[in-house]
């Protein structure tokens, strides 16, 4: 196994890159995202995979969709990740550069790069096949992380994709959380349980473990409900709920009826922005990294919501998991007021 950080990726966390950009080698990274990236293959039009006459290369992860989208509104952002020493691999590693990401890969010789093949049966509909048992990603290990990067990251964003792909990435990913609070960093973390990857009791159980060591919280509403146990509750109940277990805010989603953002002295609701969606896949992430570039940004929780809001109806107005995401200019001017920061 070999770590490899390109050459301009180094330049771009320690080098001068104009005005906007880093001048000094301890420069803190905006946010830092742990997970897999996997190699994507997309038909070329609507209707049965078996009909398909040509497939789209591209990439595809929960974690790495967030950075892009931070990236892309301005932060600088940074992946850690496994791919394995082949063209999949390859392709992974030089698209989130083209997105301007730090990118800190371990290439593993010993495992191929994962694979998901999306596909479209109606339009506004995609359905997702994974071929990741064994893969690269999932033998993240806690000697892949790099320590001064985690501890000049500002955000750490992992998920409960991470945690379900091996024992050793989810030791990895705790491993990375500490690492991160003790530095003063901010742990963010998407519940994003995927039912074809481990149990629901196994899920449930690990999903909670990782919550003390979490200080933002995303879930959609049934994954929330899947933790707690207790579909009696009203969202704003079952958010209060997982703030008992240690985050200090938590957003749950729950698709066209918007979002609510919970924490210890208030509930704050968002609406959804309505769309005619293309491709609902990424939207949940892509309302993580909108989220998490208001906090960064220092809008208040209501502004840093409403521009989570928009970059999600942004994205899923695209094809893609993360194409669609927005640069600024692409946001409603709402979406840019600074105000006060969360934490």
């Amino acid at each position: 196994m070999t770590s490899t950080t390109d050459r301009n990726d180094v330049t771009a966390m320690t080098g001068p890159t104009g005005p906007t950009g880093p001048t000094h080698p301890t420069d803190r990274t905006d946010l830092t995202v742990l997970g897999e990236t996997m190699a994507s293959l997309t038909p070329d039009h609507i209707g049965p995979l078996r009909h398909a006459r040509g497939l789209g290369l591209s990439v595809a992860g929960s974690e790495s969709t967030v950075a892009i989208g931070a990236a892309r509104l301005g932060h600088r952002a940074a992946w850690i990740g496994r791919v394995g020493d082949d063209e999949l691999g390859r392709t992974v590693l030089n698209r989130l550069r083209g997105e301007n990401l730090l990118v800190h890969a371990v290439t593993d010789p010993e495992a191929p790069t994962g694979l998901m093949l999306k596909e479209r049966p109606a339009a506004g509909h995609s359905r997702v096949h994974y071929y990741r048992a064994g893969s690269a990603g999932s033998r993240l290990h806690p000697d892949d992380l790099p320590g001064p990067l985690l501890e000049r990251t500002r955000v750490l964003h992992t998920t409960g994709i991470t945690l379900a792909l091996s024992d050793s990435a989810r030791t990895t990913a705790h491993e990375a959380m500490r690492r991160t609070r003790a530095a003063g960093g901010t742990v963010s973390f998407d519940l994003n349980h995927r039912a074809r990857l481990w149990s629901k009791d196994t899920a449930r159980a690990a999903l909670t473990a990782v919550l003390p060591l979490v200080d933002l919280l995303f879930a959609s509403v049934d994954e929330a409900v899947m933790v707690t146990g207790r579909p009696d509750l009203t969202p704003a109940q079952t958010g209060q709920q997982l703030l008992s277990h240690g985050p200090g805010t938590v957003v749950l989603t729950d698709g066209a009826a918007g979002a609510v953002c919970i924490t210890a002295d208030r509930t704050i609701p968002v609406a959804a922005v309505p769309v005619q969606a293309v491709d609902p896949v990424g939207a949940g992430d892509a309302f993580v990294a909108g989220c998490l570039s208001g906090f960064l940004a220092g809008l208040t929780t209501e502004e840093a919501l409403a521009r989570a809001a928009a970059v999600a109806a942004l994205c899923v107005a695209s094809e893609g998991d993360w194409e669609g995401l927005p640069e600024p200019d692409r946001l409603p001017q709402a979406a840019h007021r600074p105000g006060t920061v969360l934490r």
